[in-house]
């Protein structure tokens, strides 16, 4: 990572919407690295997500990755995946500003069927579809709002990655006119 360079795209969404696959796929087709967030949290704390939540809460979770996703979207130049509950902090959105945010929907049917056999601390209710139904409900518009484009993330991710290349094209090519 070099200082004051800029990811190429930096992708938000609900967990389950494909931002660390979409991610990969997609920093390939660029040739850039994918900086994940969590996996970044993981490295510098040296604990993993779930410990953290379970050690620190929910708040101080937050606090580490404001922090992260601040430092990596200042000098990261390739694709940039964030955490589902990201964009819900004020200085990770602050953060966002002039950067390419990519808001990865998909519903919620569709996104807890890839997440509803995994460890995640939000899904930790006597009813887990019902619980990631309520968390997307509560981020939809904050995603929106930070969003540079919205991408349907239900799709094979090599389509969604096709997609998102068009669209930066385009949009770099009405930027240049």
């Amino acid at each position: 990572m070099t200082a004051g360079s800029r990811p190429v795209a930096v992708l938000v969404g609900p967990m389950g919407a494909g931002k660390s696959t979409v991610g990969a796929a997609l920093a390939r087709s660029c040739g850039v690295d994918l900086c994940d967030t969590d996996e970044e949290i993981v490295d510098r704390s040296g604990r993993s997500v779930p410990a953290i939540f379970q050690e620190d809460g929910e708040a101080g979770f937050r606090t580490l990755e404001a922090e992260v996703v601040a430092d990596v979207v200042a000098t990261h130049s390739g694709v940039v995946s964030l955490g589902g509950g990201a964009v819900m902090t004020p200085a990770v959105r602050e953060a966002l500003v002039g950067h390419t945010v990519v808001y990865l929907r998909i519903g919620a049917e569709a996104g807890f069927a890839r997440v509803a056999h995994s460890d995640r601390p939000l899904l930790a209710a006597p009813n887990p579809a019902e619980r990631y139904a309520e968390v997307l409900a509560d981020r939809e518009e904050t995603y929106r709002a930070v969003a540079s484009l919205v991408v349907d993330a239900d799709r094979d991710p090599q389509v969604v990655v096709d997609d998102i290349l068009a669209r930066l094209a385009s949009r770099t090519e009405s930027e240049q006119e």
